[in-house]
């Protein structure tokens, strides 16, 4: 009884922040068609009944994946999704990517890690004084190097070693990620709309990945299961 009531609760929240809301028929990948409920107008309306239990199979598996301190790499590069996924990523002290991706950030994981590695010593570098050796000109130009390698690393400091799965926004757009995590058998976990292909996401959450409203709503679903 319980666990109806709280899929009720679950579905009403998602409808009051449009996850239903998809893209018009034509845009719709073959991958989504279950999902669908019907149309309104010219766009497709997602089924939030099975939404509901795609989202609880997706924070029952980042339980399991966190329970023993495992990361997730939040990937969401998109306007919408950019800073609610960074500061969701913070607060939970977990590793992000919230800009272009970098190519290679899971697949050539040592190389990319030489340069955080190297950001974190500009940093410590900086901020104990160690850089005062330099002339005026060169602070300036590692300040620079720095700022840019903040902008390109700054999300990955906490991750020292491959996260355990990556949870993303729209796998349309990061399909870099997706492609990588996919490479490398790690688990993906993504809101994805009616146009996105979900057949390689390991956890699909069929819902309205465009709006903040909805971004946010299964953003903090997701954070919420972290361990």
């Amino acid at each position: 009884m319980t666990t109806t009531v709280n899929t009720k609760d679950k579905i009403k929240d998602m409808f009051n922040a449009g996850a239903h809301y998809s893209y018009t028929r034509s845009r719709r990948h073959p991958s989504v068609i279950d999902y669908i409920f019907g149309q309104k107008g010219k766009n497709d309306i997602f089924d939030l009944e099975k939404t509901a239990a795609m989202l609880e199979k997706a924070k029952e598996a980042v339980a399991e994946l966190t329970k023993t301190d495992g990361q997730i790499l939040f990937l969401g590069g998109k306007n919408e999704a950019r800073d609610i996924m960074r500061n969701t990523a913070e607060s939970k002290a977990q590793p992000y990517s919230c800009t272009r991706y970098i190519g290679g950030t899971l697949t050539n994981f040592k190389e990319i890690r030489k340069r955080v590695d190297k950001l974190e010593k500009l940093i410590a570098d900086r901020e104990s004084g160690a850089l005062e050796k330099f002339t005026k000109l060169e602070r300036l130009m590692i300040d620079r190097e720095i700022a840019d390698l903040e902008q390109k690393f700054g999300g990955l400091l906490s991750m020292k070693k491959l996260p355990v799965a990556v949870f993303v926004v729209d796998p349309g757009f990061e399909n870099k990620g997706v492609a990588e995590a996919n490479q490398l058998g790690i688990p993906v976990i993504a809101i994805a709309n009616n146009d996105c292909d979900i057949s390689n996401i390991t956890y699909p959450i069929p819902a309205n990945d465009t709006t903040r409203k909805s971004i946010e709503f299964f953003v903090k679903e997701i954070a919420s299961a972290i361990k």
